[in-house]
């Protein structure tokens, strides 16, 4: 059995999850907050058996889209502060997959 931790944007968790419980599996969600620019993130809990692991994957790549943002940053030139808009690319998932030496539903 694996335990499938996934890190995925806010906005991409309502189509996920459903997707995942329609052919399905069980999920635990927990609300989550990214680093880097701070945006609200969702953290799945996916327990499966290790033959379910590849179409688990799948389904999280199709519904976890990256995007670009463009974001203002500061930027002090000839003594004044300006801002400029970089891009950043947002989004996808961070996977983890673990092993599960036991489970047990109480």
């Amino acid at each position: 059995m694996k335990l499938i931790l996934a890190i995925i944007q806010d906005e991409d968790a309502p189509a996920t999850i459903q997707a995942l419980v329609d052919r399905g599996y069980r999920v635990t969600r927990i609300a989550s907050t990214g680093g880097f620019l701070r945006q609200g993130n969702t953290t799945l809990l996916i327990g499966v058996e290790t033959v379910h692991v590849p179409e688990v994957m799948e389904l999280l790549r199709r519904y976890s889209q990256t995007r670009t943002r463009y974001l203002p940053v500061a930027v002090e030139a000839t003594g004044l502060l300006q801002a400029h808009m970089i891009e950043v690319e947002i989004g996808g998932a961070t996977i983890f997959v673990l092993d599960v030496e036991r489970f047990e539903t109480l």
